[in-house]
């Protein structure tokens, strides 16, 4: 006789054994007493499609997508979120009882929800925002922006025809700097937020002036390693509120989790200690 099937979810990816996910949705499985896991699932290219289509014959109700996956899985669902479509990758899938498969992004909503709870006097409507990068985690951030009505985001990052490709597709409150003078550019900004690598444990540094940056200004760095940048030491030191990149992270899986299991998690300070491993 067989009983109900125990819902599963994990994270594919390749590499995917350093994801952070399994422990922060396996901590919100225990907390609400859920039966279900959450495993890491490294995944090649070539095997995605095979792997997706087998996945909920096993029990698998959804999936995170991380690197190389986030746009190659758009082709292979059945339905793209529009806010996946317009970031142009999905990093959750929802695997329907119809059999259906479920692209979703919810980059943009981690990114807004972490400004919102650690920057809760954040008013990005009020003035211009400065965006650092071009890449995948830039197009979730200049939704999340947009969205949230900043009337203009003014955006550098080291190959210019990345950023003008942004503008293109994102439209006309867009306005492209050159990479020179990304210090210049955030002169009255609201809004500052790294999107690129740059800071990165590994990386090369981030070398920006923030001479022309108001003190009133709320600066994001989405990198996490380190949780305290040198952008974000820099721009406490000057007054501005700092933003780390850690809470992006946990926020865009509460969305993720609530599809999968039916309950919206919360996102606190136990969460933070236990990712953080403190």
């Amino acid at each position: 006789m067989s009983g109900a099937r125990i819902p599963l979810a994990g994270v594919i990816g390749a590499p995917v054994a350093h994801s952070r996910s399994p422990l922060l949705h396996g901590h919100w499985l225990a907390r609400h007493g859920l039966p279900g896991h959450y495993v890491p699932l490294h995944v090649e290219a070539a095997d995605l499609p095979a792997v997706l289509a087998a996945l909920p014959r096993a029990g698998f109700v959804g999936a995170n997508v991380t690197i190389p996956h986030k746009e190659a899985v758009l082709s292979l669902a059945d339905e793209v979120t529009a806010t996946a479509r317009r970031i142009g990758a999905a990093n959750t899938l929802v695997f329907r009882s119809d059999g259906s498969l479920l692209a979703d992004n919810t980059d943009a909503h981690g990114f807004a929800a972490n400004m919102r709870q650690s920057a809760p006097d954040w008013r990005p409507e009020t003035g211009p925002a400065a965006v650092i990068g071009a890449g995948g985690a830039a197009r979730a951030i200049l939704a999340a922006l947009l969205d949230l009505d900043v009337p203009r985001i003014r955006i550098a990052n080291r190959t210019l025809d990345r950023a003008q490709a942004l503008r293109a597709e994102f439209g006309s409150r867009i306005d492209v700097c050159d990479w020179d003078e990304r210090s210049d550019m955030l002169d009255g900004a609201v809004t500052l937020v790294n999107c690129s690598s740059l800071g990165m444990v590994g990386k090369a540094p981030l070398e920006i002036a923030l001479d022309a940056l108001p003190a009133s200004a709320t600066v994001c760095d989405i990198v996490y390693t380190p949780l305290e940048t040198p952008l974000l030491r820099a721009a406490r030191a000057k007054g501005c509120v700092g933003v780390d990149g850690l809470g992006m992270l946990l926020h865009q899986a509460a969305p993720a989790f609530e599809h999968w299991f039916g309950i919206r998690p919360e996102v606190d300070q136990t969460l933070r200690d236990l990712v953080l491993g403190t």
